[in-house]
């Protein structure tokens, strides 16, 4: 891809909206619900933009929503993009490039995760503070589009750390199940084996998933304030005497419905103020 086949995309959602976002907004596996909460001025389907591949996971819409959280104008993925599905990590995170150059600054990614740390619970959240992504193909091989940033990104701070710890001490004082703490990413689709999850542990992982590094590796290359929450779904594999399904990650995330909205209002609301 060229920077000229990004523009071309931006033309084809100018074709149906003109609308530009301040925040973008990751919608996890289990939690896309939470467009019911926008005030929605237009939505496109990933299908209708060239260039741009099409979720096949079931459990995701595969559509842009644009449109309004109370005065604040966002644009929500519902659904989001994996490795797994046959897409590279440049491919996976074209979405992400696409509504930075319709105008959001910032983004939040969320997602539902395993959690590795035994502190936590099917049902607790955690703020990303840092990311592994050692097993993945960085977004960024190949040619540099400088039109977007440097060819040697510099990530110190990928998360907004500063903006975390408010996002942080707000959950604990709304009681919140919230912590703060490092994810690391896999490829999947394949839940992870318990070996796969004693090496994480010893990387210094918290939680893991198949999403989300790569798209905040995207996000600090354009300069985008970045902002990410896990949804623990599940514990990891080996940390209860279990197997893990997608049918435990979604139902656990139907029951945490209301305390996610709550905790991503909230993230909302602190990043349009900072």
């Amino acid at each position: 891809m060229e920077y000229n086949d990004y523009l071309k995309m931006v033309n084809k959602v100018r074709e149906i909206t003109d609308f530009k976002p301040e925040i973008a907004i990751v919608l996890g596996t289990g939690l896309g619900e939470f467009a019911d909460n926008i005030k929605i001025v237009s939505t496109i389907n990933y299908k209708e933009i060239p260039n741009l591949p099409i979720s096949t996971n079931p459990d995701h819409k595969g559509r842009f929503v644009f449109g309004y959280f109370k005065d604040i104008p966002v644009v929500l993925m519902q659904g989001r993009l994996h490795c797994y599905e046959g897409f590279n990590s440049e491919e996976a995170t074209r979405p992400i490039r696409l509504m930075h150059l319709l105008g959001a600054n910032k983004i939040i990614l969320t997602n539902a995760v395993g959690g590795i740390n035994t502190k936590y619970h099917p049902g607790d959240f955690m703020i990303i503070d840092d990311h592994i992504d050692c097993f993945m193909p960085s977004p960024l091989t190949g040619k540099n589009i400088d039109e977007f940033g440097p060819r040697f990104l510099d990530m110190s701070n990928p998360y907004s750390y500063e903006i975390n710890e408010i996002l942080y001490k707000k959950g604990k004082e709304e009681n919140l199940p919230v912590h703060k703490g490092v994810f690391i990413q896999y490829s999947g689709p394949q839940f992870e084996t318990k070996a796969l999850i004693r090496a994480m542990r010893t990387l210094g992982a918290d939680a893991c998933g198949m999403s989300t590094a790569i798209e905040a590796v995207v996000s600090n290359h354009m300069g985008m304030k970045t902002m990410a929450i896990s949804f623990i779904s599940n514990m990891a594999c080996g940390i209860l005497d279990k197997k893990i399904t997608n049918e435990e990650v979604i139902e656990e995330a139907n029951k945490s419905k209301e305390r996610f909205t709550k905790l991503l209002s909230l993230a909302i609301e602190i990043f349009h103020k900072n």
